[in-house]
């Protein structure tokens, strides 16, 4: 927090305080979903200048500075596994780039002199900042699904909500939320109808910024907006510490018993394990920006081709750099919604198959981009009668999901993208079967590609060796067993294919050790036997962590290889 009575520019001592702590600068715009990463240098205490230098050597700057402004949002890594990921955001700063070398560019900036800003319907919006939280709640179909979230700022005339990335599937700009719901420290509360004016990807780790402009506030809720705009502004500037403003704290963010506690379960986990393979980092930054694809294509009228191929080359370069540490990394992807899981992970291995067979296909990238795309009609699909992908669906909620490929295409052809041949043979038919009982046309195997065919493998074997649904995973080999009792389905040349390159243990599965331990198979020879497994936990003390990576030579100290488990009944992730 600022000293009070700070004479110089308030803005620079919020920004000041929040890069004191490890951070992440992410620059957006509302004209590409690629985010720039930034760095924040020679900050004018007194004046609000400062220089922001970004690194990209294929970024267009001014695609992020529009008429003479720019945004970006400021990341406070957790310090712990309590902690939530704290993110604010900074709108409409003055900007006029400098220079440019190689791959970065400087940019000069400068913050406004106040603290609050004023909106174009001239109420003040109020951010949360400096440790100021209150809880949002989100109703976004009557009885059918409500979405937790954080206010991040606030007005009369509305607010700015922190979601989950993977929460904003059913959402869509000027969609009416039958209930917004803010829920401050001591206990107030306010509600009223909702509409979603805008939504971006916030920040770079999986968040999504919703702005909401409240409609048809209820007189008894007037006089509760007014009170809690107000103190938050008090809360703000007794924390910003500025001059005139009353030095004391704000009831409304004084937390009443027990708060804390509540605010130590609201908060979400840090995605990683602290010991992570650093590609992880890599097919998780795929999600994130596959997950902003959507958001880009539900909700603005260009489709972005761009991000699409940085997503399909950043995984082709990632397969090509090491293959076995891809598919290891793959694995940690379970906590993510199901279609973008799915899409990576299969994308992934077919292109592993592929590039191991013939590393210079001409037709991979293409596939591969297609891949990505293939389940991303599902989210497009969500409505009052599909309110989750999550649950269990009734038979009506499945007959409308097999509509997702025409979903898909319809969107794309509304938003006048023109995929390639290879991209779009994917799309339309990655879920046809060689026997004519696939979807959405009932193609047989002769009206399929060599890809499809290889694809098809790839994708049932994926959902079969998952859960879905409620529906428990298969092992590899019951899978095997079954994919072919259905060649009929599927080709039998690529089950070989497939079986013999990834095996019984495939890299990135639960194995159970006689001895009672549970490790993920990082690494396996040439008979699909593994041979390098990071040990997680022992059965015999089901609460207790443990955190070692054995070879081959040392299994002995777990015993011999039983068989593959699924992670969810032993409570296991790759946090353990």
């Amino acid at each position: 927090m600022l000293s009070h009575q700070y004479s110089g520019n308030h803005l620079a001592g919020v920004l000041r305080a929040l890069i004191a702590k490890e951070h992440t600068i992410t620059v957006f715009s509302k004209k590409t979903t690629k985010p720039l990463q930034g760095k924040i240098l020679n900050l004018d205490m007194d004046t609000g200048a400062f220089e922001l230098s970004v690194s990209d050597e294929k970024a267009d700057i001014e695609s992020y500075i529009y008429q003479g402004y720019l945004s970006f949002d400021v990341e406070i890594s957790a310090s712990s596994d309590e902690e939530d990921t704290d993110i604010y955001n900074f709108e409409k700063i003055k900007a006029q780039p400098l220079k440019k070398e190689a791959d970065s560019y400087e940019i000069k900036c400068q913050l406004a002199d106040a603290l609050f800003t004023e909106e174009t319907r001239g109420a003040v919006r109020i951010p949360l900042i400096l440790g100021m939280y209150a809880r949002a709640t989100l109703e976004v179909f009557a009885n059918e699904l409500t979405i937790k979230g954080r206010l991040r700022n606030i007005s009369t005339g509305g607010c700015m909500i922190d979601i989950a990335m993977e929460d904003s599937l059913p959402l869509y700009v000027n969609q009416v939320l039958p209930s917004v719901t803010l829920e401050f420290p001591n206990g107030e509360y306010f509600y009223a109808r909702g509409r979603i004016r805008h939504m971006r990807p916030f920040g770079s780790e999986g968040h999504a910024a919703l702005g909401i402009q409240f409609v048809e506030v209820g007189r008894d809720m007037e006089n509760v907006l007014f009170h809690v705009v107000s103190e938050s502004e008090r809360e703000a500037a007794y924390r910003a510490g500025v001059d005139g403003r009353s030095v004391s704290q704000s009831a409304v963010y004084i937390p009443r018993k027990k708060e804390d506690s509540i605010l130590k379960n609201a908060s979400q986990k840090p995605n990683d394990s602290p010991n992570a393979p650093p590609m992880v980092k890599g097919v998780r930054t795929i999600a994130r920006q596959l997950q902003a694809v959507l958001i880009f294509i539900k909700n603005w009228n260009a489709f972005p081709e761009e991000t699409l191929y940085d997503c399909t080359d950043s995984l082709l370069y990632l397969v090509r750099q090491n293959r076995k540490e891809l598919l290891y990394a793959l694995s940690f992807l379970r906590d993510q919604p199901e279609w973008v899981r799915h899409a990576i992970q299969v994308a992934g291995c077919l292109a592993d198959m592929v590039a191991s067979r013939d590393p210079h296909s001409p037709h991979l990238r293409e596939a591969v981009a297609g891949t990505l795309m293939h389940t991303m009609g599902k989210p497009l699909l969500m409505s009052e009668k599909l309110p989750s992908l999550k649950t269990n669906m009734t038979p009506q909620q499945k007959e409308i999901l097999l509509g997702h490929v025409d979903k898909l295409l319809e969107k794309i052809s509304e938003l006048g993208w023109q995929p390639s041949d290879g991209c779009l043979d994917i799309i339309q038919n990655a879920n046809e079967l060689l026997d004519g009982s696939g979807y959405p046309a009932g193609k047989t195997s002769d009206q399929l590609s060599e890809l499809v065919k290889q694809l098809s493998v790839i994708k049932v074997i994926n959902k079969l060796t998952h859960e879905r649904n409620n529906v428990s995973p298969r092992t590899p080999l019951d899978t095997y067993r079954w994919v072919h009792e259905n060649d009929t389905q599927y080709e039998h040349a690529v089950i070989i294919d497939y079986i013999q390159q990834y095996g019984l243990y495939p890299i990135g599965s639960l194995a159970k050790f006689s001895r009672g331990f549970l490790a993920w198979v990082m690494d396996i020879d040439s008979k699909g036997k593994p041979t390098h497994v990071h040990v997680v936990k022992n059965l015999a003390f089901i609460d207790a962590r443990i955190d070692t990576y054995l070879s081959s030579n040392d299994f002995i100290q777990i015993g011999r290889l039983v068989s593959i488990v699924n992670p969810n009944d032993l409570r296991v992730d790759h946090k353990h």
